[in-house]
């Protein structure tokens, strides 16, 4: 099943674009977040509709950088970076 409550606690949203790689020599895929397993791993739809289940390393979304600008940043680290918000 998926949870998009824990996406919105994580600081993510449903449907937001983002864009994965199947490995780590293979080039860049855009597609459409869907939530979150129960295993943790990110369900996403790509540009054909299709339903993949990925590791959080292999999913970017874009985030506002350092300096304002918007740049690709794996999921993994702006969960932790969300969470670590929240605490402070």
């Amino acid at each position: 099943m998926i949870d998009t409550a824990t996406l919105q606690r994580l600081g993510l949203r449903a449907g937001e674009p983002v864009r994965f790689r199947k490995g780590e020599s293979q080039r860049w895929h855009a597609g459409k977040m869907s939530g979150i397993a129960v295993d943790g791993s990110i369900t996403i739809f790509d540009a054909n509709g299709a339903a993949r289940s990925l590791r959080p390393e292999l999913v970017e979304v874009r985030r506002p950088g350092s300096r304002g600008r918007l740049t690709w940043q794996t999921v993994s680290d702006v969960a932790i970076t969300w969470e670590q918000l929240q605490l402070w």
